[in-house]
């Protein structure tokens, strides 16, 4: 056999399993939908978007994949069709920190899928609200960074929200020097956010000395500032860059290779346990010698292990503070339930912020 009589059987081949790919996709959406008519029969106000289902889903597709497309490119081929079979049963409005282009978008997409609508908030604290009204389903929001750290907005907000965290989303972050210049030369102005500026501080340092650098709400709202500006510049995301037309000066001049941000998925509903969980707790403790020792003695004494721990000004009084913590496991585990109950009696505030699936991809 020809090589060209090769390549024309192995087309066929894939025009064949096209078509059936095809036809399971369509069968699995015809399931959805039959999903949706049972729920709404059953309770119209039935709740579709279910996270410890799709994160099990997701598990076991990386679990039995045998290549050659890797663990992490066949889970996001899944969440985009599960994503698109969800949009049958509830189209989903998905609040993020907008404007659009921001990481915070990105990391909602990743989470949810393209099928779903995002919904750009001015704050972290609109985000919030967004979902507390019901304007949006879920909301996005960062909470911290591996090289600066937590975002402290996020945080202060679940002081007051009676909002629960659905899930949790990584990304990686490669941050951009974007303008309409042509060359770095002119450039006089960086903006930027707070905490990507931080992360590019030794890139800026040595390229860029003697440029001002001025904060600003979010990277894409730093993208939109220099459209006009040919002597100013900001540091985004290369989907920025496409959306607001601006030119890529400089790739990844993040100082930290691995930089990676952790944003949290907010919602109204508590999340059944998957197997592979997360709870996270705000505790605050009387201001006394040990008294922070003997509220997280439970844990060992349990077997939870603390993944994170961040103490913020609780606002209620000069020196008190309150934690967030993060501990392994659904607040229904057995031991997770023991460690809980020890923590409302010796905590002066004991709040589940929510168990949900660590994140999968």
């Amino acid at each position: 056999m020809s090589d060209d009589e090769q390549l024309q059987a192995i087309r066929e081949r894939i025009n064949s399993l096209d078509e059936e790919i095809q036809q399971r996709i369509s069968q699995r959406a015809e399931a959805a939908q039959e999903v949706a008519r049972i729920k709404l029969a059953a309770d119209s106000q039935a709740t579709f978007y279910r996270p410890e289902r799709e994160a099990d889903v997701l598990r076991k597709v990386k679990a039995r994949n045998q290549g050659p497309l890797d663990d992490e490119e066949i889970a996001r081929l899944f969440r985009e069709i599960m994503s698109a079979c969800l949009a049958l049963e509830e189209p989903m409005k998905i609040a993020f920190l907008g404007p659009d282009g921001t990481f915070t978008q990105a990391a909602a997409l990743k989470h949810f899928g393209h099928s779903v609508q995002t919904q750009p908030a001015g704050s972290i604290s609109e985000v919030f609200r967004d979902v507390e009204s019901g304007a949006c389903h879920y909301g996005v929001v960062p909470v911290e960074n591996s090289t600066e750290g937590v975002v402290t907005h996020t945080l202060d907000m679940f002081l007051s929200s009676p909002l629960q965290i659905c899930g949790e989303v990584s990304l990686r972050i490669n941050h951009h020097l974007l303008s309409v210049a042509d060359t770095t030369t002119a450039i006089e102005t960086v903006y930027s956010h707070q905490q990507s500026l931080a992360q590019c501080r030794g890139w800026l340092d040595r390229n860029l000395p003697h440029a001002e650098r001025i904060s600003v709400g979010s990277n894409a709202e730093a993208a939109k500032r220099v459209i006009a500006d040919p002597q100013s510049a900001a540091i985004a995301s290369e989907a920025a860059a496409g959306i607001y037309g601006l030119k890529i000066l400089a790739q990844s001049i993040e100082d930290e290779p691995g930089n990676t941000t952790r944003f949290l998925v907010i919602g109204k509903q508590q999340v059944a346990p998957c197997g592979v969980d997360k709870t996270s707790l705000l505790l605050a403790t009387r201001n006394v010698a040990g008294s922070l020792h003997r509220l997280l003695a439970p844990l060992a004494e349990h077997d939870v292990s603390m993944t994170r721990i961040e103490s913020r000004p609780s606002g209620r009084g000069r020196w008190e503070y309150v934690f967030f913590v993060d501990i392994e496991g659904h607040k229904d585990d057995h031991n997770v339930a023991q460690v809980l109950e020890n923590l409302k009696a010796e905590a002066q505030v004991c709040k589940i912020l929510g168990s949900y699936p660590t994140a999968v991809l």
